[in-house]
């Protein structure tokens, strides 16, 4: 049987990936309804195989490059939960203060594509914190099924209060500059956006494909937004015409790009769904706005 590639499988198996990594389906739900597609030599093991995240084959920048300092640490989140664990990253020998950027998992906890993220953002010259929200639960366990069962367990604002004191942490260590970014993915997304509704002192917020606050929530942004959407992301996308109504209304700087024929989470290396070409004009879009906002 020849290799599946992204063009063999129907935009109903990504919709259908989509409600299954945002807790609409269970697994068995997920499977049952994957079965209806295994036909022409397809088969459900082989659909599900090649939709599931890889996290071995995918690194684009190792945990132990020579580049690097990167390392676990915790800090304090007293009105989240507590102690929370996180990765920071920074260049090898760095000693002058550079600018901060907190990176914020999905629904899944930290895991290896998130952790790829925080280094990848350090190699482009910044301290980043790739914190996890699943701490207070043990930490990420080593896969997202587990994973998004464990953050469906913690209350979202209590998270919130997680990536805030992230913030905190981060502009107090002593080889950051002060001046912080954010950039988050899925339910980091919303994080990212709810971080420049809760912090007047971040500098920039780079929401990938999240949910938006509500309008009297957007309406105290002080934060220039750069906001990366995925252009088949209806469930996402709809709620974007009443959240630049009221950007626009309250003079907020921001950008928004919507990147066509391409599914949420198409930034993520590690599914089918990733699009290479999008995801290296938003990612070079992303690092160019924090050179020009933090540094």
């Amino acid at each position: 049987m020849k290799k599946l590639t992204k063009e063999d499988i129907s935009q109903e198996i990504f919709d259908l990936y989509d409600y299954y990594a945002h807790n609409k389906i269970d697994r068995r739900q997920f499977v049952e309804k994957l079965s209806v597609y295994a036909v022409g030599g397809l088969t459900v093991s082989s659909l599900l195989s090649f939709i599931t995240p890889d996290y071995i084959n995918t690194l684009l920048v190792k945990p132990d490059d020579e580049r690097l300092e990167s390392k676990y640490i915790n800090y304090e989140s007293p009105k989240g939960g507590g102690t929370i664990i996180g990765l920071l990253s920074m260049p090898d020998n760095t000693t002058g203060k550079l600018p901060g950027v907190i990176v914020v998992h999905e629904n899944r906890g930290l895991n290896p594509y998130i952790e790829d993220v925080g280094r990848r953002t350090a190699i482009d010259g910044f301290i980043s914190l790739a914190p996890d929200a699943l701490s207070p639960l043990g930490g990420y366990p080593g896969n997202d099924d587990d994973g998004r069962e464990m953050q469906r367990k913690r209350d979202r604002n209590d998270m919130l209060e997680d990536f805030i004191a992230a913030f905190h942490y981060l502009s107090n260590h002593e080889n950051c500059n002060g001046k912080i970014g954010v950039v988050g993915f899925c339910f980091g997304g919303w994080i990212s956006n709810m971080m420049a509704v809760k912090l007047p002192k971040l500098l920039a917020a780079v929401p990938f494909y999240g949910g938006q606050p509500t309008a009297e929530e957007a309406a105290q942004i002080k934060t220039p937004l750069l906001l990366q959407y995925a252009g088949l992301d209806i469930r996402v996308n709809e709620g974007w015409p009443a959240y630049q109504e009221v950007l626009k209304a309250n003079n907020i700087e921001y950008t928004a790009h919507f990147y066509p024929d391409v599914n949420h989470g198409f930034h993520n290396n590690t599914t089918p769904r990733y699009d290479e070409k999008a995801a290296t004009l938003a990612w070079d879009r992303t690092i160019a706005f924090f050179k020009e906002k933090l540094k």
